[in-house]
């Protein structure tokens, strides 16, 4: 099976129709435009932002015992995944590309390689390329099940996976349960009207900030008398280098501009403003698309962790799931093994906040010596692993107790 056709970008290209190009294009808006949504600023620090979130946590493997949760030694399985998934990816990326997929797709599709019962790699196969079948009659097999059919667009060769090979990570937004809706799909026309803005900027910057304007002149003119008049009087007003020069008009002929005021028609309020929607639909904060306008360090702070609780936490709760139950036996699950993201390099407080919350915990029998060190990547020590806790403390029940006569002091 060619698995290496399947390690390809195919972001795809969108246009727009519509009823009046001539129009669009005179107003400096041009219909034909690729309308690619990563490269609307908003959209693509949204998905950047959600991608590199999940790519910089580390993916731990553990064990729920009778003594606790311990971190597991099946060091060969979990090295597939927090270290290498296949030849070609580090972990950091292949998880932040699982992400980039599943926010611009909806869905994201990662094929489990195993060899015999061995997990040998993970791939990352194109979400356009893969179509999700229920197989109510049962005609592949069991009745009911999910299958995940996978077309290369290079050899046209059909690939067909049972749903216990797949891992797939969809969003939030799902009417069936099965097949996610992306951002760009709901909020399509939000975002191709942020896409619109943008190129209207671009098409003013390259005039020379200078706007439409309506050649008055008497008598007839043919089209191609007209081609070079209209021509000589933009060699003179477009471009940045003729911004603010004089623009010679001939006798008869009267120039009119039409004055172009983003201010009268709150452009860049309206810009704002759509720019917050398309950020609220990710579940990004404003401060996260440098929009600080009501924000302190204090409130930023806030909003990393109201960012962790509100956004990230759902994320990671549905990789977390999709990847202990399909790479892990039934048996191995049964034992308690898991896996979980590693949050504390997100939830991580200053260097004083976080002295101090390690001392308490560790004073408190909480933590050992050891664990908190280890908390800030130090060595452990001899004599490092035993619970400390203050011997003055007493159990509620004994509370009183040394007022009464005869009684343990």
């Amino acid at each position: 099976m060619s698995i290496f056709s399947w390690l390809k970008s195919k972001f795809k290209n969108e246009t727009v129709d519509t009823n009046n190009p001539a129009l669009l294009e005179w107003l400096g808006i041009d219909p034909n435009t690729n309308k690619n949504k990563l490269s609307d600023a908003t959209y693509f620090a949204c998905i950047k932002k959600l991608s590199e979130s999940v790519g910089k946590l580390t993916l731990k493997m553990y064990q729920n015992t009778d003594k606790g949760i311990i971190k597991s030694n099946k060091s060969e399985l979990y090295n597939v995944l927090k270290l290498r998934p296949n030849p070609y990816m580090a972990a950091t990326t292949f998880w932040s590309t699982v992400e980039m997929n599943r926010n611009h797709y909806g869905n994201a599709y990662v094929w489990c390689r195993y060899i015999g019962p061995k997990l040998q790699d993970l791939w990352i196969m194109p979400s356009t390329d893969v179509t999700v079948v229920v197989d109510d009659k049962g005609i592949l097999g069991a009745k009911g099940r999910i299958w995940y059919k996978y077309r290369d667009s290079k050899s046209n060769k059909l690939y067909t996976f049972n749903s216990d090979e797949v891992m797939h990570f969809k969003t939030s937004t799902t009417f069936d349960g099965i097949i996610g809706k992306s951002v760009r799909e709901i909020l399509k026309q939000t975002v191709e009207g942020s896409l619109e803005s943008q190129n209207f900027m671009n098409n003013l910057y390259k005039s020379g900030l200078t706007g439409k304007a309506v050649l008055e002149y008497t008598g007839e003119l043919n089209k191609e008398a007209k081609e070079r008049l209209v021509k000589g009087f933009e060699e003179f007003a477009n471009g940045s280098k003729n911004a603010g020069k004089i623009i010679p008009v001939p006798l008869g002929m009267k120039l009119t501009p039409l004055n172009i005021k983003l201010t009268d028609s709150q452009f860049f309020e309206l810009k704002k403003y759509t720019a917050l929607q398309i950020a609220a639909a990710f579940g990004i904060m404003p401060n996260q698309i440098n929009d600080f306008e009501k924000s302190s360090y204090a409130s930023a702070e806030m909003q990393n962790l109201a960012f962790y609780t509100d956004t990230l936490l759902y994320i990671l709760k549905q990789y977390e799931e999709e990847i202990t139950y399909k790479v892990l036996s039934s048996q191995m699950i049964n034992q308690g093994y898991f896996f979980k993201f590693n949050v504390n390099s997100i939830l991580r407080a200053d260097l004083e906040t976080q002295m101090k919350s390690l001392a308490t915990a560790v004073q408190n029998g909480i933590y050992t010596p050891n664990e908190a060190r280890e908390y800030l990547d130090k060595p452990t020590h001899e004599g490092g692993d035993i619970l400390m806790a203050n011997g003055n403390y007493i159990p509620l029940t004994m509370v009183g107790n040394q007022y009464k006569k005869g009684g343990n002091s």
